[in-house]
């Protein structure tokens, strides 16, 4: 039955990151803590179909997490993506918005790609390394080790971030087998960079506690007297930083 397949296959990820992922996960996290207490912070961009966004704000998250958007009209492209006249101004664009953003020496950036091997994400890695902002990678890497490159440095993900996290997923991200198809259906990747996310954030939640210096956190807005306290620790942030 395809929903206990899925489940399966889910399971099997997850068992994946809790077999091979935690010493990477902890050294994720002593990055991040790293930056939190030398007034660095810590951002998220895209990681894999927008799962980032289950970072940023939520309930029992922390608030250091910021969201970082770089994006901007490249002008005329073709069905690849690419400026016809200049093909890598797209490659120009996120350097542009890495020099020119809120990102300093000694801050953090979380970033993903499940394949491993698109242009913008290892890009982003590069000028984030050029600026002196550590990275942490999501990606898969049984995926990645089948794919080439679309970078012109030849380098996927795995290759320019400081501490890759593997998601588990298979190559080609789908994972189960149904009946009356001919290739696998249902990522699993999504499920797989949550979780990968939110044990880091909570190891790095544990870490500053151990240290005296617990972590801003939130609580869901939709408790009682959720609007006030989710203010309170907003404005706690700010003025620790942490």
């Amino acid at each position: 039955m395809t929903p206990t397949h899925y489940l399966a296959a889910v399971r099997n990820v997850l068992d994946h990151i809790e077999r091979t992922q935690l010493p990477a996960i902890d050294r994720a996290a002593d990055l991040v803590v790293h930056a939190l207490t030398h007034q660095g912070a810590v951002f998220c961009a895209e990681i894999g179909h927008s799962n980032q966004n289950d970072f940023i704000n939520r309930a029992g998250g922390l608030a250091a997490v910021q969201a970082y958007h770089c994006k901007a009209d490249i002008g005329e492209r073709t069905a690849k993506g690419l400026d016809r006249k200049n093909p890598d101004r797209d490659l120009e664009t996120i350097r542009f918005g890495v020099q020119t953003s809120n990102l300093r020496a000694g801050d953090v950036l979380a970033l993903g790609s499940v394949s491993g091997k698109n242009r913008a994400p290892v890009e982003l890695a590069l000028a984030c390394r050029a600026k002196g902002v550590k990275t942490i990678g999501f990606t898969s890497f049984a995926y990645t080790a089948k794919v080439e490159s679309l970078h012109p440095s030849g380098k996927k993900l795995i290759d320019v971030v400081d501490v890759a996290l593997d998601n588990g997923a298979p190559y080609g991200d789908a994972a189960v087998e149904i009946p009356g198809y001919e290739h696998k259906l249902l990522p699993v990747s999504g499920v797989a960079m949550v979780t990968l996310g939110h044990m880091l954030w909570g190891r790095v939640a544990e870490k500053m506690a151990a240290l005296g210096r617990p972590a801003t956190t939130f609580q869901s807005i939709n408790r009682a007297g959720g609007p006030e306290f989710y203010k309170q620790m907003l404005e706690q942030y700010e003025q620790r930083g942490y």
